[in-house]
This record gives C-alpha cells, structure tokens and sequence, in this order.
C-alpha cells in the first residue's frame, strides 16, 4: 500500500543522507522541463536540502511552447536557475555529422545534449546531478540512455507516475505541473501517444499485475524486455585476475 507521507518522508530524508555522504555541502542540479517528474524532483530536493542548495537549468531547443511551465517551478520552489539554449549545438552536431541522422537520433540527440549541459553546471557549482526518471518509464525504456536516464542519484526511481504526482501534491506543488500531459517536448507527442497505452494502465500493472488489455500487456511486456539492460549496470568482462583492495 502507497502512503505518500511516508514515502515523501523517507524520500527526503535519502537524500539528505545521500549528500551527507556523497557530497556534503553540494548543490542539487537538475533539468527543469516543466513536466511533473522535474518538478517533483526539485521540490524534494529543496525540502531536503533548501532553496539554496538546488539549482535548476532550462533547456529550451530554440523554442520551446512549455517554457512557461519550467518558469512556473523554479519561481515557484524559489530556486537559482539557468537559462541554456543548446540549438547551437544540437544544429552544430547534425550539421558536422557526415551522413543523415535518422529520426530517432535527433529525437535522442537532445536529451543527451541536455545532460551535459546540467552535468557543466553541475561541476561548476560543485553539484549532484538528480536524475528525474520514475519506475514507470524506465519499465517500458521511455527514457534516453545518457540522456534523462543519467544522474547521479535518483529519487523517484521506485515510484510510478501516480505515486510521483501523489508526492507532488503532497509537496504542494501547482496542479498544472502536476497533471501536464506528459511529452518529450521533441516529436509533438505525448508519451501515451507514443507508448500506445496510459500510464494509468501501467502503474496498475507494475503494482498488480493486473490489465484488462491483453494488446497493451503484450507491448508493455514486448518494450520491458528490449530495454531491461537501461535498468542495469554496463555488463563488463571480469578478466578473474584478483584485486588487492576494496572497491
């Protein structure tokens, strides 16, 4: 059973634990899209850690229709931020690639840039990424590898989209952020569109077990197996050869 309070605070107090010792005294930093997955992210870290401590950095791809939405969060939480435009880079790289990129790359290509981009905020602010991905999505792989699926740690990782909007709520934070249509911000779609089944139907499923949609069961299943390895640390060959000291 999903109690949000508990579950909101013992959210709060991992990552306090968590820079306590990984990085006590550092900054969070995360990507602000506006959606509920930053949000959340970021109004955990600020109760953790306080308005002071995290900073936010949006990412608009030259323009960017939901810009307002990452406006509303950070003046919101009351937190620093940062405005970076990566068009320049995004049309620099597909403009030095020498072949042309499939639709999926320039799809992918964004979220990548964007990381690193937080990641150069982050090293000059003496930071800690927050990776902003929940259960749900990394379940079906909707996520981009080195992408949004990067970080350094993840709070909302174990928490499906109807526990994540619960926490939000619980957080106090606007509604809007909270029930946004989830979207890439990339393709035009939502992320049902392009899943081929609600969230709604997933979480219940991952908690469950239980779907009334046999199609949907049979892609959610389909789209869980091909991307498991996202989950999963790199596979690396162990050569054997014993190591002297701990890790």
């Amino acid at each position: 059973m999903f109690d949000v309070k508990k579950v909101t605070a013992d959210c709060i107090q991992w990552i306090r634990d968590f820079f306590e010792e990984n990085g006590k005294g550092c900054n969070a930093v995360l990507g602000i899209s506006g959606g509920k997955d930053s949000s959340v992210a970021a109004a955990l870290c600020v109760a953790a850690l306080g308005q002071d401590r995290v900073i936010g950095v949006l990412m608009p791809n030259g323009e960017q229709s939901d810009i307002d939405m990452s406006q509303l969060l950070v003046d919101h939480l009351g937190i620093k931020y940062y405005v970076v435009n990566i068009k320049e880079a995004y049309d620099g790289i597909i403009n030095a690639l020498p072949f042309e990129l499939t639709a999926q790359t320039k799809v992918n290509l964004a979220p990548r840039l964007r990381m690193s981009t937080v990641y150069a905020v982050s090293q000059s602010h003496n930071g800690r990424v927050v990776n902003t991905c929940n259960l749900s999505e990394d379940w079906v792989g909707y996520s981009t590898r080195y992408g949004d699926a990067a970080g350094d740690f993840s709070p909302l990782a174990h928490c499906t989209v109807q526990e994540v909007k619960a926490i939000g709520r619980e957080l106090g934070l606007p509604e809007v952020l909270i029930e946004k249509a989830p979207s890439d911000g990339l393709c035009g779609k939502t992320d049902e569109d392009n899943l081929g089944f609600t969230y709604a139907a997933l979480d219940r499923y991952i908690r469950t077990g239980e779907i009334d949609d046999e199609e949907a069961k049979a892609r959610i299943d389909r789209l869980h197996r091909m991307n498991k390895f996202k989950m999963e640390l790199m596979p690396s060959f162990d050569s054997q050869i014993e190591v002297a000291i701990e890790y």
